[in-house]
């Protein structure tokens, strides 16, 4: 049965309670200043909410209640909410696949039949085998958010490496099972981040960090000396080998890989807490015995190599040395400087998005104006055939053994949701292997299109939009712009199901692809970063700018969203341009730009953002830095801040201070709340989790606009 989004005559009450609520809500609880001064380069910044950086206190769990007393009544008295809330559950309800994987004998696949917190991995013998579940973390303690994190299967399918992950944190602890009688073996790792797994006969390599010392948060501690070890099946994790260690470096990443048939141990070594976007990469070749790492690429410096096989004893790379947008070059390892380097995959005008082998051949993906173009090459690199794709949209997947006959990739659009299509390499064909059907979703009452605008120094920028037909161009359309904007990322216009609960009430969406990404490889990546990412912010104004001026919407109608390194730019926007939207959902946001490398891997961003211990990148940041450039008396978006408590990645404090600043500096027109989320990390720790927070911030977006959700769902 459909839920009609409909006002019924008891909301009245609720309607009452709701202006209550508005009289009264805008007086925020006190937060405590203290005399926090600090001095960069010269330069006084004040820092009066510095108490709030430590989660763990008395007073900072005081004051998240306090916090969440005004937020959570405040959405609760939107009379609509529930209605909302009740939608975009419905609009999930349906059955939803991984792309299966094989090893051995074995297939696996994620599966979840609806609502499930989360999804279920199945093992099947064969692709026709009968699924059996072999982990479902709904039965793990937790209340549902305990996940599953990664998952390897032994080379020969007799063990398989499981990760757990608690409530959405980082942090994971591996497990291993036998998989003939699916037995977890007593075999416990902790302290693992940042880490793949490895393996090599009968064990496999890890990366770890030291147990954190008593009375430091593991949640907010600086994460330090990432280590390598060796992990033998059926042994206690203080018996494993330590294989590799930097002491100098305690900021690097270290993470160790194995090729397909074992022969090669390759260790990629990154530092980006130095500003270096690349990677370091050394080998070891087993079959020989080797015992050391020796070094293919041995400096780090913005040049990336991506080992994607292992061709006999040469290795196939793919890498931006001299190719912004990507190329692919066989490596003999024994003689890696690159005049010897032999190109495979030359650089193309479009980005290089994924490269993988499977059933002998190669598979290449490349972005065309943010669209996937899928070719198959011969492994010398001849071009075979391009995978036709059903239409623009995402594709990705091909992965899989040398041994294979088929792959399997997904596509997806704004208006197509994730559909799974085995691709026959023999024949050169697709057909659909699984196709969702999201209840109620008729997609042809939907249209999407492709546009671009300019941004403030005539960069075209691509945009994509979908609303339902027959729009009418009379700027009162409620819209919703997001964006990224950063780290290579493409955003790219991907199906949401919840999303619907939104387009079926006329609003129009639109996923802007700023500089700061990947969506035209490399240059367009360094035009967003360090003291370049003022364009990324210009063009996120410039596209709010071009829906207005072209009629889609107005100020008033306008709500503008963005998470991580995306909260980072709609605290940004916010503060250059409080004018451009009426409302603003910063989630879980790099808000204080000169201590973000001071928490867990923050560091790590630095190749991206900078840092504030460089005289000039400091100047840089301090100009945009959401935390510092709130001014005071400003009538800002309403805005909705959320956070989670176990987010070990942007840590909570961001947007603890943030949040504190701004409702302290900010005009008392407009609501400036928090919400923040318990047992949840970075991203929703279970589904239930994910769908609450979806609702709120629609429900928050609309009764800030003055809407009233229209009876019926299409």
């Amino acid at each position: 049965m459909k839920i009609r989004l409909r006002l019924a005559a008891t909301a009245v009450s609720l309607a009452a309670l709701s202006t209550a609520l508005l009289a009264q809500q805008f007086t925020y609880p006190a937060t405590k200043k203290v005399d926090q001064v600090d001095v960069y380069h010269g330069t006084k910044v004040p820092d009066p909410y510095r108490w709030l950086e430590d989660d763990s206190s008395a007073q900072t769990a005081a004051w998240v209640e306090a916090q969440n007393a005004i937020t959570f009544p405040y959405l609760e008295a939107i009379p609509f909410r529930r209605q909302l809330q009740a939608r975009v559950k419905e609009l999930s309800d349906y059955p939803k696949y991984s792309s299966p994987s094989r090893k051995g004998p074995y297939y696996f696949y994620t599966s979840n039949p609806g609502l499930l917190d989360q999804s279920i991995l199945y093992i099947q013998r064969g692709i026709d085998g009968a699924p059996e579940v072999l982990i479902d973390p709904n039965t793990w303690a937790g209340g549902g958010t305990t996940r599953l994190g990664a998952f390897a299967v032994s080379t020969d399918a007799k063990y398989a490496v499981y990760g757990i992950s608690k409530s959405g944190s980082d942090w994971q602890q591996y497990k291993v099972m036998e998989l003939a009688t699916k037995k977890t073996l007593p075999d416990t790792l902790d302290w693992v981040k940042v880490s793949g797994v490895a393996w090599h006969g009968d064990g496999f390599y890890y990366s770890r960090y030291p147990e954190p010392a008593k009375g430091k948060s593991e949640k907010a501690a600086i994460n330090e000396d990432h280590r390598v070890y060796f992990h033998k099946v059926g042994t206690p994790q203080s018996q494993d080998r330590q294989i590799y260690q930097d002491a100098a470096n305690p900021q690097r990443f270290n993470v160790v890989e194995t090729t397909e048939d074992e022969r090669f141990a390759l260790l990629t070594v990154a530092d980006r807490g130095k500003g270096k976007d690349g990677n370091a990469l050394f080998a070891r070749d087993l079959s020989r015995g080797q015992r050391e790492f020796n070094p293919v690429f041995r400096d780090i410096t913005n040049d990336s190599y991506n080992v994607v096989d292992n061709v006999a004893d040469k290795l196939l790379v793919e890498t931006n040395r001299n190719a912004p947008n990507g190329r692919v070059v066989l490596v003999d390892p024994k003689k890696p400087a690159e005049a010897e380097w032999k190109t495979v995959l030359p650089e193309r005008p479009e980005p290089l998005q994924g490269v993988s082998t499977a059933g002998g051949k190669i598979f290449a993906t490349y972005l065309k104006d943010v669209t996937t173009k899928a070719y198959v090459y011969r492994m010398d690199g001849t071009l075979e055939t391009e995978v036709a794709l059903p239409g623009p949209g995402v594709a990705g997947g091909f992965g899989g053994n040398r041994d294979d006959t088929f792959v399997f990739y997904t596509f997806n659009s704004l208006n197509v949701p994730p559909t799974i299509y085995r691709y026959d390499i023999a024949t050169k064909t697709s057909t659909i292997f699984r196709q969702p059907k999201v209840p109620g979703y008729n997609p042809e009452l939907y249209e999407t299109k492709s546009v671009f605008y300019p941004s403030k120094d005539g960069t075209k920028i691509p945009m994509f939009l979908v609303h339902k037909k027959g729009l009418k161009l009379d700027g009162t359309n409620p819209t919703l712009l997001y964006a990224y904007g950063g780290f290579n990322i493409v955003q790219s216009p991907t199906f949401s199901a919840s999303r619907l609960a939104l387009l079926e009430q006329g609003f129009v969406y639109a996923n802007a692809n700023l500089r700061g990404g990947g969506e035209y490889g490399e240059q367009w990546h360094q035009q967003g970063m360090k003291l370049k990412k003022q364009n990324v912010f210009d063009d996120f104004i410039a596209a709010g700018e071009w829906l207005i001026a072209n009629k889609y919407t107005s100020s008033e109608r306008l709500a503008i969203q963005g998470g991580s390194n995306g909260g980072l730019l709609i605290g940004a926007v916010i503060n250059q341009r409080p004018d451009l939207a009426r409302v603003a959902i910063p989630q879980v946001g790099v808000m204080d730009m000169l201590r973000f490398h001071k928490f867990t891997i923050g560091f790590n961003w630095i190749a991206d953002y900078g840092s504030s211990d460089n005289e000039d990148e400091f100047k840089a940041l301090h100009a945009y830095s959401p935390l510092h450039n709130i001014r005071a008396g400003v009538k800002y978006p309403a805005t909705l801040i959320t956070t989670a408590d176990h987010d070990d990645r942007v840590v909570p404090a961001h947007s603890f201070k943030y949040a504190a600043t701004l409702q302290e500096k900010a005009s008392k027109e407009t609501p400036i709340l928090i919400r923040i989320d318990t047992k949840s990390g970075h991203g929703a720790s279970s589904l239930t989790k994910a769908l609450e927070t979806t609702a709120d911030i629609y429900a928050f977006i609309m009764h800030n606009m003055g809407l009233k959700p229209v009876s019926g769902t299409q």
